[in-house]
């Protein structure tokens, strides 16, 4: 091996040779370039070095021995930045500062975007890079990495922003569900981690419970982001196929005391078939918010404005004698809101009905949620999205269709359609775990964001993480002049470099959005009732009941016969 490396050192330019073994370093030492750096490479701290006899770990502790034979150490991320059994940063050690009073240079290794980083992280890549070039403390010489293209983006364009005064304006940084990658959905922690991280909205998604309290809740079934199924109120469970075909226990079923003093909030974990779960020791940290709750919070905070969505309004108003839009328009004036234009007012739905009734009755911008995956809008949908929004949100899929979770080359037009017709365009959802981004975005969440701005010029994004959103916008790296590894993705950029026998099958095209898909009838006037849901608990109930006594008399025939 000795004689090989130096032949090649003797045919091209060499920058760094590494080796985990003493006497190989030692043996080419002075016999080539002084340009070349000759780096010891640290494994395992238990492991032996064949040379000395000594583990790498007490090797560490003698810095001014590898000085005589290597200009820099490389180790292993986890030497700087050690973490917890339960994958959460400890604080980190005097590795690098040890090094660099010794003379040598530090190199970290062991980074590759499709590890299961630090929970400390938030699933982005480039945030743990940060933390090892641009921390406050201390600085690697350098990286070893899987993935070149997020440690560039580092250095090149994220490194120092503390002190940097850009901000490209766009994209617009939408919550969902407040910073749910970090915190249990819409809970207080979730949304003071979205204000502190940049986000310029935050959104509520509103529900009800049993008592018409319009609460904070990302979904009217109670089992999805609550303890519920642990608690007094899991039975008796009910079907409502109007929302979902397998029994839930709904927000209605429940009053705001039922739920706020007696449930815990329970983080969202959509790619958990993956084993990626977010932020485990906060699972069930935070509180509940109520809709004047959110108002509240959100009024002194330094945000360009709110996002409320409304969804089932028919259904509220039918099933549970609830006027879901006449509620929120009550809690906007309650809170002020109405009153005020330091901050935008958003409504967002994907009904048509729903967005109607609040341009009857309030000026507020309505954002128009497309939630089939389409190509393109035909002129007749965009006439009358337009009579009702004044933006849309559209799916990932509908901008870079996908085969396989690879982009392809089809051309989707549907973000020119809109933005032509007087229509930003905010593209949803957005997360950092890397199982949950096509494979020609390198498993980084901020080029996956770059390829949505600077590629298909979305206007804004709606993300778990509005920190790794928001950092995106004070980059330095925009325009004419960016580096490669800060131009976007290019549709079917990887496909056109497989061999074409192991290419996916094509993906077929994405239906066009008409006029049909947008036209609903008016919502339904709201049920006489007394309160707002007691009639449908109680016929839920009656429902539950009736179940039950079927089940008995077919019990009792059974044993007769």
């Amino acid at each position: 091996m000795r004689s090989y490396i130096l032949s090649l050192t003797k045919q091209y330019i060499v920058d760094y040779i590494s080796s985990p073994e003493v006497n190989f370093l030692t043996s080419i030492s002075g016999r080539v370039s002084k340009k070349t750096k000759l780096v010891f490479r640290f494994l395992d701290e238990r492991s032996i070095e064949p040379s000395t006899n000594q583990t790498y770990g007490s090797m560490l502790k003698n810095l001014t021995f590898v000085k005589t034979f290597a200009s820099g150490i490389l180790v292993p991320k986890n030497y700087i930045w050690p973490v917890t059994p339960d994958n959460y940063l400890l604080s980190y050690t005097s590795v690098v500062d040890d090094a660099h009073k010794a003379g040598l240079e530090v190199y970290a290794a062991g980074f590759a975007n499709d590890f299961a980083i630090s929970y400390n992280y938030s699933y982005d890549p480039l945030t743990e890079y940060l933390s090892f070039i641009d921390n406050g403390a201390f600085s690697v010489d350098g990286v070893l990495s899987d993935f070149p293209i997020t440690p560039s983006e580092a250095v090149g364009c994220f490194s120092n922003l503390n002190d940097s005064k850009i901000d490209h304006a766009k994209p617009l940084v939408i919550s969902h569900n407040g910073a749910s990658g970090d915190y249990p959905d819409c809970t207080d922690q979730a949304y003071q981690k979205a204000v502190a991280d940049g986000a310029d909205v935050i959104d509520c998604p509103v529900q009800v419970t049993k008592d018409g309290i319009p609460i904070c809740m990302s979904s009217i079934d109670l089992m999805d982001v609550t303890t519920v199924a642990t608690s007094q109120f899991a039975t008796p469970a009910v079907t409502i196929t109007d929302l979902k075909p397998v029994p839930g226990v709904f927000s209605f079923n429940l009053t705001w005391d039922d739920i706020s003093k007696n449930l815990k909030p329970m983080i969202s974990n959509p790619l958990s078939k993956f084993q990626l779960y977010r932020n485990p020791r906060n699972k069930n940290a935070g509180s509940f918010m109520r809709l004047s709750d959110f108002l509240a919070f959100a009024k002194d905070k330094d945000l360009s404005g709110i996002m409320i969505t409304v969804e089932r309004a028919a259904f509220m108003a039918e099933k549970l004698g609830f006027g879901v839009v006449d509620a929120v328009i009550k809690a906007l004036d309650d809170s002020g809101y109405s009153k005020q234009t330091a901050q935008k007012v958003m409504i967002q739905s994907t009904n048509s009905s729903v967005l109607v009734k609040f341009k009857q009755e309030t000026k507020y911008d309505l954002v128009y949620m497309i939630e089939e995956d389409v190509r393109d809008a035909a002129p007749s949908s965009l006439a009358d999205i337009k009579k009702f929004a004044s933006a849309v949100s559209v799916s990932t899929k509908s901008i870079f269709p996908t085969t396989n979770q690879f982009l392809t080359n089809q051309t989707n037009n549907l973000v020119t359609s809109l933005q032509s017709s007087g229509l930003p365009v905010y593209v949803y959802l957005l997360m950092n775990e890397f199982v949950s981004q096509p494979y020609d975005f390198f498993s980084d969440a901020t080029a996956q964001i770059n390829g949505y701005v600077q590629g298909a010029k979305v206007d804004g994004v709606i993300t778990d993480f509005p920190g790794t959103a928001h950092r995106y916008k004070l980059n330095s790296c925009m325009g004419k002049n960016a580096p490669d590894f800060m131009r976007p993705a290019q549709p079917g950029g990887i496909l056109s470099v497989m061999d074409p026998g192991a290419q996916p099958p094509a993906a077929a095209p994405m239906p066009l959005l008409t006029d049909s898909d947008v036209a609903e009838p008016p919502l339904p006037p709201v049920s006489n009732t007394t309160t707002a849901s007691t009639p449908s608990h109680a016929a839920l109930r009656m429902k539950t009941d009736a179940s039950i006594l079927i089940t008995l008399l077919v019990l009792c025939a059974s044993l007769l016969i």
